[in-house]
């Protein structure tokens, strides 16, 4: 079917809506040559309509062990080739069936390279599949503009877990307290494996759960939406500073950043993507990492006590965080990596020593 996606600022790209289904959210690119299951079901994508940038989707099908959630979380996926047949030996069906299974608005045929260009010259920004059954395309212009935009949006509730559980390893050292903003699997299955007894909460948490005297340290995971639209969050985090050791990652790095006084800002078109540059300070070691964010930390609003240990080399944004006195490091990439690099993954080791030095 006949489709346009098209773009709060009146562009229009056409294409074709393979599963004839419509749908809206903010238009963002992701560099990732591969990871489409992984890309589609990360929480953090909810709300955003994923633009590929690799031509080619589709070709290894789906696998059940490769989800990052049970249901993909991405409002829509723009493509310029989605392949049906799938060549890989265990692929367990084709995507477009997968899609179309879970309701997921498709797009194909799009020039993604110059959809991708516009995004990086006038910004992410909301955006609808519009199908020829939904109306003239001068319809569908005036309704893309009413669309609204990612700041101000709190969806971290949205993708959370509803109740606490846990997730035990044989021989566990420590016991760690997870605050689930839209955690990935993949996150998990990485402190589990680095020796941990895990406990994963609702978003909404209190702190005095969070830092019962059986934890021995807080993770804050990755999640959607605009960190400054989480009040209540911040409030929790802040007031589990000082308390245990703290990690986070992505909007946990966020939500750390606002909790020691500072502000977050929305980038123009985010990191997203498995080969993402960025400075380790200390050590000048460059790690690729993998990102999925459309907001940052403002280096300026941070107090003296927060020294600034990573940098995004491509706009020297602020990609790590760490309390200068207390047991709290953050950073604002993916260590897990699924999909991407493993560059980063020694994060999760850095937490296990400072839970060691603490409890020492």
């Amino acid at each position: 079917m006949l489709a346009h996606l098209i773009l709060k600022d009146g562009e229009c790209f056409r294409g074709d809506a393979p599963l004839g289904k419509g749908g809206s959210g903010e238009v963002v690119f992701t560099t990732a040559m591969a990871g489409y299951q992984e890309i589609l079901t990360d929480p953090s994508f909810a709300g955003q309509m994923v633009c590929m940038t690799f031509p080619e989707q589709g070709v290894y099908g789906v696998h059940a062990d490769l989800g990052e959630a049970s249901r993909p979380w991405a409002a829509g996926f723009v493509c310029r080739r989605l392949s049906l047949h799938p060549d890989h030996t265990r692929a367990e069906g084709d995507l477009g069936s997968w899609l179309k299974r879970h309701r997921i608005p498709v797009i194909t045929d799009v020039d993604t390279r110059a959809l991708t260009q516009h995004v990086r010259d006038r910004g992410a920004q909301p955006g609808l599949i519009w199908t020829e059954a939904d109306g003239s395309l001068a319809a569908g212009v005036a309704a893309a503009s009413h669309l609204p935009d990612m700041s101000g949006q709190a969806l971290a509730g949205e993708v959370s877990c509803d109740d606490r559980y846990e997730i035990l390893r044989p021989g566990a050292r420590f016991r760690v307290a997870v605050l689930d903003g839209g955690i990935k699997a993949s996150i998990l299955t990485q402190l589990s494996a680095s020796g941990l007894d895990l406990e994963v909460f609702p978003w909404d948490a209190p702190a005095s759960e969070l830092t019962a005297a059986r934890f021995h340290g807080l993770f804050l995971s990755n999640g959607p939406g605009d960190p400054a639209a989480l009040p209540g969050m911040r409030r929790e985090v802040e007031a589990c500073i000082g308390r245990l050791p703290i990690f986070g990652i992505c909007l946990g790095h966020q939500l750390l950043g606002q909790a020691f006084g500072g502000s977050t800002f929305k980038l123009k078109f985010g990191h997203r993507g498995a080969n993402q540059p960025v400075l380790d300070l200390a050590t000048r070691r460059i790690e690729i990492t993998a990102q999925n964010h459309g907001f940052a930390v403002d280096e300026a609003s941070l107090p003296p006590e927060i020294q600034v240990t990573h940098r995004h080399l491509s706009d020297d944004t602020v990609e790590g965080l760490r309390h200068r006195t207390l047991p709290i490091f953050s950073i604002q990439h993916h260590p897990e990596a699924s999909p991407g690099p493993h560059d980063a993954r020694g994060a999760f080791g850095r937490f296990i020593r400072m839970m060691e030095d603490h409890h020492a």
